[in-house]
């Protein structure tokens, strides 16, 4: 059966969150997540446990957002209801020193084992476990500093730091001043990701002239807008915003950033791609992670960290392969339509975004939890970014001002109604939005908001994306077809990055397995082959993600019988929040609201 090639390489959905293995030096960030040392972390024997823990979590919460400004400022709206006040103003930088987070996890495990475990509470627990396992991902992960790359052809700082700067809120003034004292910083926080850079050239490390050609092209796109540029546009917009200046103090603003912008941040990148293109043609290897020494390795961490999953990757293949198999049978059992028929004669009165999400919203109540009321706005991906930027994303609100949430759709990249519909899905209801606002509202610990389980999250996005097929204004035969080969291409996309990163697949390899199933674009399937270069295990968090969520469906299904509930296992799943999967299984099952 032929499939329907509709998923472009480029149409990944993405849930921006500042990323702290790119925006605060590699790992090194994480250093300062755990350095509290055991004298500062003795709780008071009056305390009972659960409070003692919840002092500790506060104490590691609070020096860990204030490590660097856009993670503390996207994280909070008001810091100082958290204790944190008068932090330095700067991006962080990048080292990559070994022995500090050695030291640093060592400290966090004796101060973390100083708890009674049996004497939590099951929410407790729960973020005592999530520590665990990510101080374990954490030790791993330092064998392996300089093979991060933090100018990913997907989401790396290139791309994804002018994005964090026009989404930068403004409440009050104070604001204002901390954002333009961190576009002094960029100079010297891009000095150290080139320094990084420079020391994984030396070490062999450094990546693929195409990727650095990308790379570049994107630095170039940027710096092309000129005075056009977003960053002077969404900067009037926020300080026209802020009803306590008066028109004088708004305009020497608003010329205070265009200084600023045309001094700090393009010279930065100006300097950035002279520096990519001096260390271009020093890669030594233009194929897989497997290809690098202890690249299968690393290839294998990379996997577990992004997909949160503990299978191995020959197990994360047969699973794929057994769940392609499933959707091409479903497929099949659909008679008398194409999955290109079914696209072609699929139309919807409604084409504005706001009004598909308020759609969705009103669709999914009957089979998802209701989750507290919430604010959205739509926004546009700046034309001259289009063709480097996904389709869409959604922008993270402050865990303390979640009642305001932004969703950019690209354009450009919007082919279709129905890439539209199930895009905004992914991204508001029942996706990433929906997702992030019901957990805000069980009231987790703060600590929890500041560990990445792409996994879990990029999961969740698309099952909710596969489940909005049968919410369109379609048929069933019509959805059943159009959601399983949505299904199979992303599983190809996973089979293809485990192949080429761990298996040792070469373009000829890759095209070959591509033509197995039909797709012979040669032109896409090298596009396909260098983004999952430059992006190993992507396309893992969302596809891994949403089968391993499949799986905790049929374990549900199969303990509840004829009381199986969508609205109670979604209930389930979305309250222990992100996590390893093997966490999250354990504690589905558990009350988390009784204590």
């Amino acid at each position: 059966m032929a499939l329907l090639f509709s998923r472009n390489i480029k149409s990944e959905k993405k849930r921006v969150i500042f990323d702290k293995k790119r925006f605060g030096g590699a790992l090194a960030a994480c250093i300062l997540v755990f350095s509290l040392t055991i004298s500062g972390c003795q709780h008071n024997q009056s305390q009972d446990a659960d409070s003692a823990f919840l002092t500790y979590t506060k104490m590691i919460f609070a020096q860990e957002v204030a490590s660097n400004t856009v993670s503390l400022h996207y994280t909070l709206k008001n810091p100082e209801d958290y204790g944190i006040e008068n932090v330095p103003v700067t991006f962080g930088t990048f080292v990559a020193d070994e022995e500090a987070v050695h030291v640093s996890i060592e400290n966090m495990r004796k101060s973390l084992s100083a708890f009674s475990y049996d004497d939590l509470s099951v929410q407790n627990q729960l973020t005592y476990d999530v520590i665990e396992y990510y101080l374990e991902m954490l030790e791993t992960d330092i064998e392996y500093l300089l093979y991060e790359e933090p100018l990913g052809l997907v989401s790396g700082i290139q791309t994804q730091l002018p994005v964090l700067l026009s989404e930068y809120q403004f409440y009050n003034e104070n604001d204002v001043k901390i954002y333009l004292d961190l576009m002094q910083t960029t100079p010297e926080y891009f000095d150290s990701l080139i320094a990084f850079e420079k020391k994984k050239s030396e070490e062999g490390l450094f990546m693929a002239d195409y990727a650095v050609d990308t790379v570049i092209e994107q630095c170039n796109a940027f710096l092309d807008m000129g005075d056009s540029n977003y960053l002077i546009s969404t900067f009037v917009d926020r300080i026209n915003g802020l009803d306590e200046l008066t028109e004088k103090e708004k305009s020497d603003y608003i010329q205070k950033n265009a200084f600023a912008l045309q001094n700090y941040i393009y010279p930065s990148y100006s300097k950035l791609v002279s520096e990519i293109q001096k260390l271009k043609e020093t890669g030594k290897n233009e194929k897989g992670l497997c290809y690098l020494p202890e690249g299968k390795k690393y290839y294998e961490q990379v996997v577990k960290e992004s997909t949160g999953s503990d299978k191995s990757i020959p197990e994360l293949e047969d699973m794929t392969r057994r769940q392609i198999i499933t959707d091409l049978e479903a497929m099949e059992s659909v008679l008398g339509i194409t999955a290109q028929e079914a696209q072609e004669t699929f139309s919807m009165t409604e084409t504005e975004p706001e009004a598909i999400l308020n759609n969705l919203k009103m669709e999914i109540t009957d089979t998802f939890p209701a989750e507290p009321e919430t604010e959205l706005q739509v926004k546009y991906v700046p034309e001259a970014l289009e063709e480097h930027l996904s389709p869409a994303f959604y922008m993270i609100p402050a865990i303390d001002n979640t009642e305001e949430n932004v969703i950019y759709v690209n354009q450009a990249h919007m082919s279709n109604s129905l890439t539209l519909f199930t895009t905004l899905a992914h991204e508001g209801y029942p996706g990433h939005l929906y997702q992030t606002v019901y957990y805000a509202g069980t009231d987790p610990d703060p600590l929890r908001n500041i560990f990445s389980f792409g996994g879990y999250v990029e999961g969740w996005a698309t099952y909710a994306e596969m489940c909005s097929y049968y919410l369109a204004p379609m048929t069933k035969e019509q959805a059943t077809l159009l959601q399983k080969n949505s299904s199979i291409i992303l599983g190809l996309y996973a089979l293809a990055d485990m192949g080429i990163h761990y298996e040792g697949w070469d373009r000829m390899d890759t095209v070959a397995f591509f033509t197995n199933y039909g797709i012979k674009d040669t032109e896409t399937i090298e596009t396909i082959y260098e983004l999952i270069i430059g992006s190993p295990g992507n396309y893992l968090k969302y596809y891994i993600g949403y089968v391993e969520f499949l799986n905790l469906k049929k374990e549900w299904v199969k303990e509840k019988g004829e009381e199986f509930s969508n609205k109670e296992f979604h209930e389930a799943v979305l309250s222990v929040g992100p996590a390893p999967f093997e966490v999250v299984e354990e504690y589905m099952w558990k009350d988390l609201k009784g204590e």
